[in-house]
């Protein structure tokens, strides 16, 4: 049973000398509180994190093809052609589930509540570590078929403008990259891959919160950020 969180769990391990991480207990800040049910409420498959979606949607994308080095561009896979056959595949799926007045499924890592409505949209975590990787010179071919899968999207007909590839397609696509010798080797099991996605969300998502607490107390009120984003820094 892992109790290091509970607030009574705490105490207990106290006895056993056994490190347990700090807790809320009744004498808890506002601020603190606030923190946590922030956090909590921020954290999950459904809001944020499905970079574990995205995973097993790449997977299932890349079933029956031959890849044997995801950082080359010269991996021979004509990445237009499979996503303009998709998002017909996707675009008359979703006409048939509007013909019964059901819900089509969304495409994960595809499209953001914040930035959409434009003719082409940009999420700018994404857009700031793609050109950070092309000055580089890396290539991933599992982010670079997210992004003609959009414009595929838009050219097919099935979205009215051209979604954003948004920033958990970062970390499904990063990881599938790094993960992808072992998984062919049979290493590692499609779970695994898709639990290490989740679980780069949670160290993401711990760190902005962290950031965020941090600078509504020392530069502004409860939720009210000041730090001017010239200042903001991206942990490595």
């Amino acid at each position: 049973m892992q109790i290091t969180g509970m607030l009574y769990g705490s105490k207990l391990l106290e006895f056993v000398d056994f490190p347990s991480a700090e807790v809320l207990g009744p004498d808890a800040s506002e601020e603190a509180v606030k923190a946590m049910i922030g956090f909590l409420s921020h954290t999950g498959f459904a809001h944020g994190g499905n970079g574990f979606e995205g995973v097993a949607f790449l997977l299932e994308r890349f079933a029956g093809h031959s890849l044997a080095d995801p950082a080359s561009p010269a991996h021979g896979l004509d990445l237009t052609a499979m996503a303009s056959a998709y998002a017909r595949e996707y675009g008359a799926e979703r006409a048939a589930s509007k013909e019964v007045g059901a819900g089509a499924r969304n495409i994960p890592c595809v499209n953001h509540p914040v930035f959409k409505d434009k003719p082409v949209n940009i999420d700018p975590r994404e857009e700031f570590v793609r050109k950070l990787f092309e000055a580089r010179g890396e290539y991933n071919v599992f982010h670079d078929y997210y992004r003609k899968l959009v414009q595929a999207l838009h050219d097919e007909g099935v979205t009215r403008n051209v979604f954003c590839v948004n920033v958990d397609a970062l970390i499904a696509t990063l990881l599938l990259k790094m993960m992808w010798p072992a998984w062919q080797a049979g290493s590692l099991a499609s779970s695994e891959l898709e639990t290490a996605a989740f679980t780069a969300f949670l160290y993401g998502r711990l760190i902005g919160c962290a950031a965020e607490i941090e600078d509504h107390l020392n530069r502004g009120k409860n939720m009210d950020t000041r730090t001017p984003q010239s200042q903001v820094k991206f942990v490595a």
